[in-house]
């Protein structure tokens, strides 16, 4: 089964424009504050293990715990997006992601913190986050109209990005403050998140009857529906690839600018000049979305970092460090809104937790595994092997881009915004 080309469509006169969109607005602030803590907190996680343990491994495996997750809930959190009312999962998913975070504060505070009770922590947050994650994509399409989906998605990127460049040098700033100074402040942040969402009036979904569709079926009806897109599910795989990587590099970054006598304020402003790139590059995005085919953005992004990474073997300065980092940034935002808006938009609206899950379940399932790949690579063979390690498995992925009849026959996005022509419906139950 081939994909459904999206086609464009005007926005009519009487649409009021995103920055006039309460609703959106309402939701876009929550994310950004929310995300300005959590990338505070990114960086204080690992910078905390290595002070408690002096071990890239326990860093690694702190990530890996944190982020496994992603590979574990993807679908089964998929399903209950569908059937759950989204706004007030979001709700729940900020007021208990707050109270681990303010935990984790407050065992510092306490001087009981250990490195267990930190794993833990981790993966009960991440758990949230799956859940959180998939039912702010899912609300999106029914908070703007269909011709802004693209607009609101760059807009996303740059929020993302933006909170990335704010909050990983303020992470490290608050780190060299107190060791529980970035987990107060990311509590603080949920609760912000928390008071926009009680603030929306949108729905987040269609009107939804009940199907009558057993458990397990409806777990699988995602996965059943991404597979049969050939140019989705090859895309699919080769972000799992690219997620893999970028999880270990970011942990390899830390230790080579450890090695250069970095501080951690130092690596704090080197991921905010990394998330420069990646801003700069959500403003690209939009017009990129208009002029480029999926085509060329698949193949270039993926051979753009396959050249970028080696390249970080040529410098010494954390801030260099940082500038290189920002290049690789640049290009995820442009693949970013150009898929996602795709996909947002051949979905129908009554599956669109689960396509999103198992979308989730291998992109983002990757990234634990990079976490603690990375970590074991950098113990065994130093930061120079492994950058050398990952710089072939990104070659790998940019050949396989070229070479997929997937990609090289990806159909071509011809307006600002990726509007089905007729969305196939969901599939229907069989006995």
């Amino acid at each position: 089964m081939t994909d459904i080309a999206p086609v464009r469509e005007e926005v009519p006169e009487e649409v009021p424009p995103l920055l006039r969109n309460r609703d959106f607005l309402l939701l876009w602030q929550g994310a950004a504050v929310s995300g300005l803590g959590s990338n505070a907190s990114s960086v204080a996680y690992p910078l905390l293990v290595l002070a408690l343990t002096g071990s890239a491994a326990d860093a690694g495996l702190t990530g890996f715990v944190a982020l496994l997750p992603q590979l574990l809930f993807q679908l089964p959190a998929g399903v209950l997006v569908d059937r759950w009312d989204r706004r007030r999962t979001m709700v729940w998913c900020d007021v208990l992601r707050g109270l681990a975070l303010g935990s984790v504060a407050a065992t510092l505070l306490l001087h009981r913190l250990v490195l267990p009770y930190i794993l833990v922590v981790g993966f009960v947050e991440g758990t949230l986050t799956v859940v959180f994650r998939i039912a702010a994509s899912s609300a999106v399409p029914n908070v703007v109209h269909p011709s802004q989906l693209a607009a609101a998605l760059s807009r996303n990127e740059a929020r993302t990005r933006g909170a990335q460049m704010l909050g990983r040098p303020l992470g490290g700033l608050l780190f060299g403050i107190g060791n529980a100074v970035p987990f107060v402040f990311d509590t603080a942040s949920y609760l912000w998140s928390l008071v926009t969402l009680l603030l929306i009036r949108s729905e987040f979904q269609a009107e939804r009857r009940p199907r009558g569709v057993p458990l397990r079926r409806e777990v699988t009806e995602g996965m059943g529906w991404l597979w049969r897109r050939p140019f989705l599910r090859t895309t699919t795989f080769l972000i799992a690839g690219s997620n893999l990587l970028f999880q270990a590099l970011f942990l390899t970054v830390i230790v080579m600018a450890r090695g250069h006598d970095g501080s951690s304020a130092a690596i704090g402003v080197m991921f905010g000049v990394a998330a420069v790139g990646g801003v700069l590059g959500s403003l690209v995005a939009p017009a990129a979305e208009r002029r480029l085919s999926m085509r060329t953005v698949v193949i270039g992004a993926n051979w753009a970092w396959a050249l970028l990474v080696p390249v970080l073997l040529t410098v010494h300065d954390p801030y260099l460090i940082g500038g290189v980092y920002a290049l690789m940034c640049f290009v995820g935002p442009v693949w970013n809104v150009v898929i996602s808006a795709y996909q947002l938009a051949v979905t129908p609206d009554a599956i669109q937790g689960r396509v999103l899950g198992a979308v989730g379940l291998i992109s983002f399932g990757a990234i634990p595994l990079g976490s603690l790949i990375g970590g074991q690579l950098l113990s065994g063979l130093g930061a120079v092997s492994t950058v050398w390690v990952l710089t072939a498995w990104m070659l790998l992925l940019a050949v396989t881009a070229s070479l997929s009849p997937s990609v090289r026959s990806a159909p071509a996005l011809t307006g600002a915004t990726a509007t089905a022509a007729e969305p196939e419906p969901a599939p229907a139950p069989t006995a």
